[in-house]
């Protein structure tokens, strides 16, 4: 392998190996991706290089002329489609796609649920087709090509094993000594021969009269002659006839299958208000990020709500979501009125919901009993989360997050509670809000 093909090998390995998906979400640059393409910054592997010894000795291999001067890089490979652009760009000038590894939310879904060790499998609501699917579903009626022919013969040879007995043993039970028909019947019924009283008495007629005081008792004749079951008769014989009837049948016809579409609608709700600054509004966005992704690549169809709110709440675009801040106070029930509302287009029969609120955890007096925590019970969700954020620790009135906690208590499997003070928290939030949620009603 030569110089050149060693640093290609270098070149490729160092642009397979792109930034840990835990610490992109920690730490790295989220806003540099869209809400369907998630980049994730490539660590470039430094490349070898050959330099010349800083001495200024001469030696075998140096010359004049173009001999490189003392410390240059030598054997630098040339540059390659996509790296240094067109003729007259400067080294450095523009990033090549190289840089990022491109992801959808479908595979960071897929790489979250392994990086964190989720499980979460979204349920289908809505459904968008009926089709058939395989044939295990019985009738009594329909078309000759699908009679269920295996079970209808299984129904009549058990049929045949209950109903059929050994004629021949049966008529030499008529020629024991002292044996009328109705001897013959009683001992047939303690037998459990299913014969009837007709066919004995057709039977014991046809037996010529020195042959009826053929056997002193029954017992003389058992030792006399082999008793064979129907199961035996079958194995020797075969079978000659099954009695079929028609209750026996039954016709296959095919289940059928709704096929339903994973619809999601994520509502998140942002408090604004003066005490949300820089800082906290960071941890939020760096929480909430993943988890559109998360959830997006998670769902066939998700749409996504975003509410800010202090005082009051209002709908906002996901771009102006994260910068928003207001002067104003904190009323966090005003947020979940609105989203009550907005959810009216989106019904629980059809839509899977995630209603996720983040803020400092400051919250007007007595709004969190009173208010917010009734409307969290009142608006049916997959998951209600609740993420405070308090980089510089608790204030004394932030106390939102501990009365949800104290109400709907741990072992909740819709309601989370997380908390973010630093980059660091970061999974640990989103790990412990999506592994909260439990079975879900369809």
């Amino acid at each position: 392998m030569g110089l050149r093909d060693d640093l290609e090998r270098f070149r490729e390995v160092g642009e397979k190996r792109r930034e840990d998906l835990a610490d992109f979400i920690q730490y790295g640059d989220l806003g540099g991706s869209g809400a369907n393409q998630i980049n994730i910054p490539v660590k470039i592997v430094s490349l070898p290089e050959f330099e010349y010894d800083q001495r200024d000795q001469g030696g075998v291999g140096q010359g004049d002329g173009d001999t490189p001067d003392t410390g240059q890089p030598v054997g630098q490979p040339q540059p390659q489609p996509g790296e240094d652009g067109d003729e007259g760009d400067e080294p450095g000038e523009e990033g090549g796609e190289h840089e990022y590894y491109e992801m959808d939310p479908e595979e960071f879904a897929e790489e979250l649920d392994e990086e964190l060790g989720l499980d979460l499998d979204p349920k289908g609501k809505k459904v968008i087709e009926e089709k058939e699917g395989p044939y295990t579903d019985m009738t009594r009626t329909g078309p000759d090509s699908t009679l269920d022919f295996e079970r209808m013969f299984k129904e009549g040879l058990k049929r045949k094993l209950a109903m059929d007995f050994d004629e021949d043993f049966l008529r030499e039970v008529c020629k024991v000594e002292g044996f009328g028909p109705r001897d013959v019947f009683e001992w047939a019924r303690g037998e459990s021969i299913p014969v009837s009283m007709a066919w004995i008495e057709e039977a014991y007629a046809n037996i010529p009269e020195d042959e009826r005081d053929e056997w002193s008792s029954v017992d003389e004749l058992e030792s006399e002659v082999e008793r064979e079951s129907i199961q035996q008769q079958i194995r020797r014989e075969g079978i000659k006839h099954v009695p079929f009837r028609r209750e026996d049948e039954r016709y296959r016809y095919p289940e059928i299958i709704e096929e339903k579409e994973k619809n999601v609608v994520v509502v998140n709700i942002r408090d604004v208000s003066g005490s949300m600054r820089e800082k906290k509004r960071e941890l939020v966005e760096r929480t909430f990020t993943p988890l559109d992704w998360y959830l997006q690549g998670k769902y066939d169809n998700a749409e996504f709500v975003y509410i800010a709110h202090d005082a009051d709440a209002w709908q906002v675009e996901r771009d102006d979501f994260f910068g928003i801040r207001s002067g104003g106070g904190t009323k966090i029930s005003s947020a979940y009125e609105l989203a009550q509302e907005l959810l009216e287009e989106y019904p629980w029969t059809d839509w899977n919901r995630y209603v996720f609120a983040a803020g400092d955890s400051e919250n007007s007096s007595n709004d969190t009993e009173e208010r917010v925590i009734p409307l969290m019970e009142e608006i049916p969700a997959n998951l209600h989360a609740y993420v405070e954020t308090q980089p510089s620790g608790n204030a004394i009135n932030a106390t939102h997050a501990e009365e949800l906690e104290r109400h709907f208590g741990p072992d909740s499997d819709d309601v989370a509670v997380a908390y973010v003070n630093s980059k660091g928290d970061v999974t640990d939030a989103i790990y412990e809000i999506l592994s909260t949620e439990g079975e879900t009603d369809e």
